[in-house]
């Protein structure tokens, strides 16, 4: 992966394909399976960890006023619940660099 652009779908099933020696279905069928898996856990539980890399957390959001960018009008942004990401310290301090 030396060159920018970013690894898709069935680059990533490839890769792991490859790198565990076992077929591209295989390796989609893992992948959809981590992603029922985290589904099930943020309706449960409201958070689903992947270690070492990513913790997925259910927020709720709270009614507030904005503002219409275009016209600049005051406009009431509605009450709604998000899924957040939040990246592992152990994650971020091997990519980002050091102050």
């Amino acid at each position: 992966m030396a060159d920018a652009r970013r690894m898709g779908k069935s680059e990533l099933f490839s890769h792991f394909a490859e790198r565990f020696e076992m077929k591209r279905t295989k390796a989609r069928d893992f992948f959809d399976a981590l992603a029922e898996l985290a589904e099930e856990q943020l309706k449960r539980s409201g958070e689903f960890v992947l270690p070492g890399m990513v913790k997925l957390v259910v927020q709720k959001r709270k009614a507030r006023m904005g503002r219409n960018p275009a016209t600049g009008e005051a406009i009431k942004i509605p009450a709604k619940t998000v899924v957040k990401a939040r990246i592992t310290k152990q994650l971020k301090d091997a990519v980002l660099p050091r102050k």
